[in-house]
């Protein structure tokens, strides 16, 4: 399963995002409401680790997460890369409810 490391180019990246939040916004608004707060979360070192069944399953939470991307808002200097992850797991609810 090794392979070489896909490569993402960040401006395709966020010209990607734009379109999706593009269309979004297009059919709900300037604001969107989640349907659900808590979600299942798999720990970093086990999720790709296909090969192997997560050990350790934890729960997550939407509104925590949005909160450290209000943080972020609020102070940017105190960027990290994990808001990234924050950022997808508002990302993946958005796209999970507005898919419906």
């Amino acid at each position: 399963m090794d392979s070489e490391p896909l490569r993402i180019p960040l401006d395709q990246l966020r010209t990607a995002f734009e379109l999706a939040l593009q269309r979004i916004e297009a059919s709900a608004g300037s604001a969107v409401a989640l349907e659900h707060d808590y979600f299942w979360s798999v720990p970093g070192d086990e999720l790709y680790d296909v090969l192997n069944e997560p050990k350790t399953i934890t729960i997550g939470q939407l509104s925590e997460s949005w909160q450290h991307l209000e943080d972020l808002l609020a102070d940017p200097n105190r960027a990290v890369g994990h808001h990234l992850v924050w950022l997808a797991d508002v990302l993946r609810a958005i796209g999970q409810d507005t898919a419906r």
